[in-house]
C-alpha cells in the first residue's frame, strides 16, 4: 500500500463524495496518496457500486487499482445524487428498477442503510430494511443499554431492536460506536450476551462490525497487572520463619493460590502438601461451597486427582498464566531460526492447528485479511489448549505399568477383534499394551511393536466415528441402537476412546458440541440445537413447526406429527403462535438428549476408564479442543519443531540441519515424491501427532552414514551430511519412498 502523506489532509476533498470531513466512525478512515494526487474516504470506496477489488493488497488502495477508481469517479461524474442534486453520487440503491444514487455522507444524512457485509449493499430510505414489531410489543419508552438514556420503542432510523431479548432496545448511534470499540470478537448483545443472531441482525440493519479485536485488547501491556501472581500465606499458622511473602519455587517453601478464587495462599509445608500439583482450597472458598451443598461433590473429585495408583499419582495441573498477544508472522519464518536444542521443552502437541479455510473468497482483501487473522488467534488459542491437554494426558499416563497385553488383532475385521481383546480377562488398561496383526504375513522388522499399536489406534477411532453407535454427519451424536445397549457397546466405545488417548492414539476429533457438553456438564444443562438431529424426518417436522408464521399453520404441522409428539410425550395443547418455541425446545431435548439417556450413561462410565471422564469434567475448554475439532495436517513447521536436534552447541553450524529444514519445506509444497505424513510414519511409525505426544520424543542425529535410518524403538531418524541439498534430498526421497512400500508390500 501506498505511504501517506504527512500534510493536512483536512485540505483536501474526497474524490467521491467530494467533502472535506475526516471523521473516521462516520465515513470511514480518510486517506490522501501524493503520488496519485488521490484523495478518498474508506467507506466511499467500500461501497461504490461501480467499482471491485481486482488487484492484491498492496496494490493501489487496499487492492483498488489507481486505474479503476478513476473509471468509478468518471462514471460518478455523470450522475446527480437525489439528495443533494450535485453530480457524483457513486452509490446506487440495489432494489431492482430503483433508479436513486447518493454520496455516503449524503446517504447516511438521508437515513439509508449500508450494510458492511458479502456485496456491500446500500438500500435507498423508501427501501431500506425495516425490523418487525409484534403487535403486543410495548410502546412506552426504556433505557438504552448503552447510554443508559430513553429510547422510544418506535420504527425509525434512529432506534434498533435485540432480536434475541424482548426488551432491549438501543440508540443506532450508540450501536455504532459500541460495534467501532468492541469488534467483530466482542460485539454482542448487551442484555444477554448472545453474538450470533445479534450481529446478523445489526448487519442487516447496517451497523458496520469492523473485522478485528477489541480496541482495549489492542492497548499494549493492558493486562499487565493481571499477570501477576499473588504470593502470600494466608494460613492461620504459617510455619516458614522467613515470613508470609517469602517463597521459594521447587521448595516447600513455594506458595500455592487457592485453586478456586487464587486470591488466598499458602506455602505447601504450612497445609501439609507434598506437591506443588497438589490442589488447596482457602477457608472462604470452602465455606462458600459447603453453604451450596457442593463442596462435598468438589472435595470428591479433588481427592480423586490426588490418589495414588499403583505409586503413581496423577495430579490437575493449573492452566498458566495469561500472556501478553503475540503476532503470528510469516508462514515460513520457523526455516530462519536456529534448530531447536536438547535443553528446549516444548510439547510436539502445541503445533497442532485446525485447517484454514481457503475456499472463501472476499471482495476485500483487508476484510480477508482480518479474517485470516482471526482465523490465526483462533488456532493459536486451539494450540494452547491442545498442548495443555497433552500435558494432562501424560499425567494419566504415568498410571500405565511395564507389564504388557498382547491384542491379536485382524484389521480386516477391528471392531470384532478390538473388542475380543478388550473384554478379555486378563486385559487391564494399566497395563502397555501391544499389538499383534494377525492377518498380516512376512511383517517387516522396521514395523515395531509401536507402529502397529498408532495403526490400530487409527483404524478403531475410523471405525467408531463411522459405526451406528454415533449418527450425524461432522459434528457426532450418540445415536440410539438398542442391541449395541443391550451389549454394552456404548460403555466399550467409551472405554476404547479413553484407553487410546493414554495409550498414544489419535484425537477422536468428531464430537459433536452437544455431546461433549453432555459428558462433562450433564445432559440436563444442555441445550441442543437443530443441527444436532440427522434424522431427516424429524428435523423436517421441527421445521415445519419452527416456520409457522400463525397459529393456524401451527396447529396444522402439529396435527400432521401428531403421532410423532404423543410417542416423544411433547404434544401439548396450541393456543398461540410464542407456543411453537416450546414446543421445538421440548422435541429436541427428547430427540437429542433424553431418548439416548442409557447410551450416554454407558458411554460416560466406559470414558471414566483411566480417568479420562474426570480430567474433562475439571478441564471442559482443553478437551474440547481434541474432542470436537481435527487437527489439520501436518505442516512443515509442525514436523519441525516435532523434533529435537542432538548436537553441540554450534549445530548453526552444521550444514545438514538447513538441508533438513529446507526439505520439510519442500515436502509441504509437494515438491518431493513423499509427503509429511511419511516422513513421521518413517521415523516413529505413526503418520500422527498422538493427543498424549510421542514417547520418547521425536529426534534426530546428523551422522557420517550413506542413508537416512528411522529407529522407531527411540523415535530417533538419523541423518546424513552431504555436500548439496539436491544430494540430500535425493537421499531422503529415494529412502523413505522405499522404505514404506516395502512394509506397505
Amino acid at each position: 500500500m501506498s505511504k501517506m502523506t504527512s500534510f493536512d489532509v483536512q485540505s483536501t476533498s474526497c474524490v467521491l463524495c467530494g467533502r472535506t470531513d475526516d471523521c473516521p466512525e462516520k465515513y470511514g478512515e480518510k486517506r490522501t496518496y501524493v503520488e496519485y494526487n488521490l484523495t478518498v474516504h474508506y467507506y466511499c470506496l467500500l461501497m461504490s457500486s461501480g467499482i471491485w477489488q481486482r488487484g492484491e493488497e498492496d496494490e493501489g488502495v487496499d487492492g483498488f487499482l489507481i486505474t479503476d477508481i478513476r473509471k468509478e469517479v468518471n462514471r460518478a461524474a455523470k450522475l446527480k445524487c437525489n439528495i443533494c442534486k450535485k453530480k457524483g453520487a457513486s452509490i446506487g440503491c440495489v432494489t431492482p428498477k430503483c433508479k436513486r444514487s447518493y454520496h455516503f455522507p449524503c446517504g447516511l444524512q438521508r437515513e439509508c442503510i449500508f450494510q458492511f457485509m458479502e456485496d456491500f449493499r446500500s438500500y435507498c430510505w423508501e427501501h431500506r430494511p425495516v425490523q418487525e414489531f409484534a403487535d403486543k410489543e410495548p410502546r412506552e419508552a426504556s433505557q438504552c443499554t448503552i447510554c443508559l438514556d430513553l429510547v422510544e420503542h418506535l420504527s425509525l432510523y434512529t432506534v434498533l431492536k435485540s432480536p434475541c431479548c424482548k426488551n432491549a432496545w438501543f440508540h443506532r448511534e450508540c450501536l455504532q460506536y459500541q460495534a467501532l470499540s468492541a469488534g467483530i470478537f466482542f460485539f454482542r448483545c448487551t442484555v444477554c450476551n448472545n453474538k450470533d443472531k445479534f450481529q446478523e441482525e445489526m448487519l442487516r440493519m447496517g451497523i458496520h462490525i469492523p473485522e478485528r479485536d477489541a480496541s482495549w485488547e489492542l492497548e499494549e501491556n493492558a493486562y499487565q497487572d493481571l499477570l501477576h501472581c499473588y504470593q502470600h500465606c494466608d494460613v492461620k499458622r504459617c510455619l516458614c520463619k522467613k515470613g508470609r511473602d517469602y517463597n521459594e519455587p521447587d521448595s516447600k517453601w513455594e506458595i500455592k493460590r487457592c485453586q478456586y478464587c487464587g486470591s488466598r495462599g499458602t506455602h505447601l509445608a504450612c497445609s501439609s502438601m507434598k506437591s506443588w500439583e497438589q490442589n488447596w482450597d482457602c477457608m472462604e472458598c470452602r465455606s462458600i461451597f459447603a453453604k451450596s451443598g457442593k463442596y462435598s461433590k468438589r472435595q470428591k473429585h479433588s481427592l480423586a486427582t490426588s490418589e495414588k495408583t499403583n505409586g503413581t499419582t496423577y495430579l490437575l495441573e493449573e492452566p498458566p498464566p495469561k500472556t501478553p498477544r503475540q503476532s503470528s508472522g510469516s508462514p515460513h519464518s520457523f526455516l530462519l531460526q536456529s534448530p531447536k536444542m536438547m535443553c528446549q521443552n516444548l510439547s510436539p502437541c502445541s503445533h497442532l492447528e485446525l485447517p484454514a479455510s481457503n475456499g472463501m473468497s472476499m471482495s476485500l482483501s483487508p476484510v480477508m485479511s482480518n479474517r485470516n487473522w482471526s482465523l490465526s488467534l483462533r488456532h493459536k488459542h486451539l494450540r494452547e489448549k491442545r498442548r495443555e491437554a497433552c500435558n494432562i494426558l501424560k499425567e494419566l499416563k504415568a498410571q500405565v505399568k511395564t507389564k504388557t497385553t498382547r491384542l491379536n488383532i485382524n484389521a480386516e475385521d477391528i471392531w470384532s477383534s478390538a473388542l475380543k481383546g478388550f473384554r478379555q480377562r486378563i486385559f487391564s488398561p494399566t497395563n502397555t499394551i501391544e499389538v499383534n496383526f494377525s492377518n498380516c504375513k512376512n511383517r517387516s522388522k522396521t514395523n515395531t511393536s509401536a507402529a502397529s499399536k498408532h495403526h490400530f489406534f487409527q483404524l478403531l477411532m475410523l471405525h467408531l466415528q463411522n459405526s451406528s453407535l454415533f449418527e450425524g454427519s461432522s459434528g457426532k451424536n450418540l445415536s440410539l441402537d438398542f442391541q449395541a445397549v443391550k451389549e454394552n457397546l456404548y460403555f466399550e466405545a467409551g472405554k476404547m476412546i479413553a484407553i487410546s488417548m493414554v495409550h498414544g492414539g489419535p484425537s477422536p476429533g468428531f464430537f459433536s458440541k452437544t455431546l461433549f457438553k453432555c459428558l462433562v456438564y450433564g445432559p440436563e444443562n444442555v441445550k441442543p440445537a437443530l443441527e444436532d438431529v440427522a434424522d431427516v424426518d424429524v428435523a423436517q417436522t421441527i421445521q415445519t413447526i419452527k416456520c409457522a408464521n400463525n397459529l393456524s399453520s401451527l396447529q396444522s404441522a402439529v396435527q400432521d406429527c401428531c403421532e410423532f409428539l404423543a410417542a416423544a410425550g411433547c404434544l401439548r395443547p396450541v393456543t398461540a403462535l410464542c407456543d411453537k418455541n416450546m414446543l421445538v425446545n421440548d422435541i429436541l431435548n427428547y430427540h437429542v438428549i433424553k431418548r439416548i439417556t442409557l447410551p450416554l450413561e454407558s458411554f460416560r462410565q466406559g470414558l471414566k476408564t483411566l480417568g479420562v471422564l474426570e480430567k474433562m469434567e475439571m478441564h471442559p475448554d482443553v478437551f474440547s479442543s481434541i474432542f470436537c475439532y481435527k487437527p489439520e495436517r501436518l505442516s512443515a513447521e509442525t514436523v519441525c519443531d516435532l523434533f529435537t536436534i542432538h548436537s553441540s552447541s554450534d549445530v548453526n553450524k552444521v550444514e545438514g540441519a538447513d538441508f533438513w529444514m529446507g526439505y520439510l519445506q519442500d515436502v509441504e509444497s509437494d515438491e518431493s515424491v513423499v509427503t509429511l505424513e511419511d516422513i513421521l510414519l518413517f521415523v516413529t511409525g505413526s503418520c500422527y501427532v498422538p493427543s498424549v505426544g510421542f514417547d520418547p520424543e521425536p529426534t534426530i542425529k546428523f551422522l557420517c552414514i550413506s542413508y537416512p535410518v528411522g529407529n522407531r524403538l527411540l523415535n530417533c531418524l538419523e541423518l546424513p551430511i552431504t555436500k548439496t541439498y539436491q544430494q540430500f534430498k535425493n537421499i531422503m526421497d529415494l529412502t523413505i519412498r522405499n522404505t514404506l512400500r516395502v512394509e506397505k508390500d
